[in-house]
């Protein structure tokens, strides 16, 4: 690969941009001769030259509150692959400040995908997808489980209708994931201005909320598979920090949070350790589930690819839990980002929260978190304005 502006890029990046044109291979090729279409597809894969063969299709395959973030474990990156995806922070994504130069160059994450593969623990059960099948494949099949279930009932009217008019052929896998990309509705203009050390700044600068990423069939698959990760905690059947559900001694307090790819210690503990990111502490990987999750922020623009998340913090909350005032500690590398599920919430952000009572909190500026929806925090929305959760409602 001699090519001067290819040798302008990092191996990850070539590895990065081959995988999403051999995803949209079918819809840039359209109308176009089979010629024309061969010589794009072998452009394409020229970009990773020791790759074997044609590109691998489980590649186009993209995709409880979780936290992804990228974190500081200088372990993550290690035993990555090209097929593995790091992690999450409600469940929150985040990324590791250490990872971003230990990275494997072929990698989209920090687990590999291996006999002690998480998703290999997980019961009879498993609500966790194949990594074979697309999440718009497994959507549909839902989707047509649910068509079929209502039209058993009224059978004589859908014979009726089918002698009426046929219906048309399905569409394919990329052209449903194309569609459900489009209609994701993206607001990044969030203005609220305050004083900062004598200065007026945009304190939700940086804040990006995209709704319509997971769909209804999707978002009961992540909840039942969040609901048997914490009956395996319950049952002691994850690494001792993995799984943590405290005591609730008053309102907004002891929300069950379930760590997966690093170990975040919130506030000094038995052993004397202080907050942040505990080297010595082991947890269990990322779950090939949010794997397929990371996949598709990334691939649906959400995240950036430069800053894959490799750990994942799952906050379950009953009615009246909440989460106090903070910044994230920056042992995550921003940005990171919050994905909603089982009911709407408000996220409240200021330069100066004021707690009102257990669980109540006040703030100059307040975002809703519809079900299904992923808010990314960086610059001022991450580093300049604190945010919590009041209270919530209803359990999410």
């Amino acid at each position: 690969m001699d090519d001067p502006f290819i040798l302008s890029y990092q191996s990850s990046e070539l590895q990065i941009a081959a995988e999403f044109l051999t995803t949209w291979l079918p819809f840039l090729s359209r109308d176009l001769c089979v010629g024309c279409t061969k010589t794009l597809s072998n452009r394409i894969r020229s970009l990773v030259p020791d790759a074997p063969g044609d590109p691998d299709p489980s590649h186009s395959e993209k995709f409880a509150n979780l936290s992804l973030k990228d974190s500081e474990s200088p372990h993550n990156h290690d035993n990555c692959d090209a097929n593995s995806l790091g992690s999450w922070k409600d469940a929150n994504l985040s990324t590791n400040d250490e990872n971003q130069d230990n990275c494997d160059t072929n990698s989209l994450g920090s687990w590999k995908d291996g006999p002690n593969d998480w998703s290999g623990s997980v019961p009879s059960g498993d609500p966790s997808p194949s990594v074979r099948k697309s999440w718009a494949d497994m959507a549909q099949e839902d989707e047509l489980e649910e068509e079929g279930e209502e039209g058993d009932s009224n059978s004589n009217a859908a014979e009726a209708d089918a002698k009426v008019q046929e219906k048309p052929p399905p569409l394919s896998r990329d052209r449903r994931e194309y569609i459900r990309f489009m209609r994701v509705v993206r607001k990044k203009d969030y203005i609220c201005l305050e004083r900062v050390k004598g200065k007026i700044v945009n304190i939700v600068d940086g804040l990006e909320l995209h709704t319509g990423i997971f769909s209804a069939p999707e978002q009961r698959r992540i909840v039942n598979f969040v609901y048997s990760i914490q009956e395996m905690g319950k049952r002691g059947e994850l690494k001792e920090r993995t799984y943590s559900e405290p005591m609730k001694w008053m309102r907004g307090k002891g929300r069950v949070t379930i760590q997966f790819g690093c170990c975040y210690n919130y506030a000094p503990d038995r052993k004397g350790n202080p907050p942040g990111i505990l080297r010595n502490e082991v947890v269990d990987p990322i779950p090939r589930l949010f794997k397929g999750i990371i996949r598709r922020l990334v691939g649906w623009h959400v995240l950036p690819p430069s800053c894959i998340p490799d750990s994942c913090i799952v906050n379950i909350y009953e009615e009246g839990d909440c989460i106090p005032p903070h910044i994230d500690s920056h042992d995550f590398v921003r940005p990171f980002c919050t994905v909603s599920f089982l009911s709407e919430c408000k996220i409240v952000f200021g330069s100066n929260l004021k707690i009102l009572g257990p669980g109540e909190f006040s703030g100059s500026y307040s975002i809703p978190l519809p079900v299904g929806s992923a808010l990314v925090l960086n610059g001022n929305g991450a580093d300049v304005a604190k945010h919590c959760v009041p209270a919530v409602p209803n359990k999410r």
